[in-house]
């Protein structure tokens, strides 16, 4: 059996494997597309041949390793990045292992490089007395002044990612009570959000305004167009930008800032962190997690709960009531 050449391979990686096979939408699709093409492109010019001139033979271990090493000496990338750019290629090179085995060990070695260690990113919010100010800010006439105060304000409601507000269709939409919401998020899953009031009547004023029929997209460009997650990117910066900060804790206004500040709200507010994790569609548990340690306000809750008062003593307080079980104890003891 003759094996694939590798444009071949790199054209069932994009048609098939990524979109068919894994489920993955354009936008993750575009991620790996980048990094296969900064690959070739640094491999061409390491071989001194075009790129239409490559082939299996040329992606050698040795030369992803340099690429990595490219990315963060000569493209000035940081090592989140780097990181990113390895997944990407590790899941290129594991579709190669089983297209072409003859490829195994060159992909086992580069299965087996590390990920650099970093911090996680600062993740930033508004408190509830910024995101007040920030909508009573929004401006109250011209053409497009309905449309972006709904849209910043169905972005706090329901966390949306830009990319899943560009998608929605007012067919997505119920807005009889309950009013609800159907999200298209990561991973081809949907997932289903609340609504409250004031949303409720923003968009219905937006859908009347707009005369928008059930494929229509819910936010549009101008001409009736669909706008892209760039252009909601490019209004809430707009709209957002007089409350960035800036110094060691720089914190810029964006579509995901919205996401982060609705988390850390249904936090505080006492909403379960499962209940969390399905509103904003994370995989994880534990990237929801991370939303607990944001909260000053929570922290200090909790130290006021297992603050001892004056006249009891620390011992009785701390004393829980699973210590006063013999047979719990025994059990315990005996493991």
């Amino acid at each position: 059996m003759m094996t694939p050449s590798l444009g071949a391979l790199i054209q069932s990686f994009f048609t098939d494997h990524l979109p068919v096979q894994k489920g993955l939408r354009q936008g993750s699709i575009q991620s790996y597309r980048d990094t296969i093409r900064l690959l070739l492109c640094f491999v061409s010019q390491q071989r001194r041949i075009s790129i239409a001139a490559l082939t299996l033979r040329d992606l050698t271990f040795e030369r992803v390793l340099a690429f990595l090493k490219h990315l963060e000496q000569e493209r000035g990338n940081s090592v989140r990045t780097r990181n990113q750019r390895r997944a990407a290629l590790n899941t290129f090179f594991t579709y190669l292992a089983v297209r072409t085995p003859e490829m195994l060990a060159t992909c086992q070695q580069i299965a087996a490089i590390p990920v650099k260690r970093t911090s996680l990113p600062d993740t930033h919010y508004l408190e509830r007395e910024e995101i007040t100010a920030l909508f009573r800010s929004l401006p109250r006439n011209g053409r497009l002044a309905l449309r972006d105060q709904t849209l910043l304000l169905f972005l706090y409601n329901t966390g949306a990612r830009a990319q899943e507000a560009a998608d929605l269709r007012v067919e997505h939409l119920d807005l009889n009570p309950p009013a609800k919401v159907r999200l298209h998020g990561k991973g081809d899953k949907w997932r289903v959000c609340p609504l409250w009031d004031e949303t409720v009547k923003h968009l219905r004023q937006l859908l009347a305004e707009c005369n928008l029929g059930r494929n229509d997209p819910v936010f549009c460009a101008p001409h009736n167009r669909p706008m892209t997650r760039f252009g909601i990117y490019k209004i809430v910066r707009r709209l957002g930008a007089s409350w960035d900060t800036q110094g060691p804790q720089a914190r810029r206004v964006t579509p995901h800032l919205f996401r982060h500040t609705a988390a850390v709200h249904l936090l505080e507010s006492g909403v379960e962190v499962n209940v969390i994790r399905g509103w904003l569609g994370h995989v994880s548990l534990d990237t929801t997690n991370r939303y607990a340690e944001l909260t000053v306000r929570a922290k200090m809750e909790a130290l006021r709960a297992c603050e001892v008062s004056s006249g009891i003593s620390a011992a009785s307080r701390a004393r829980a009531a699973w210590k006063n079980d013999k047979n719990l104890l025994e059990w315990l003891n005996s493991l």
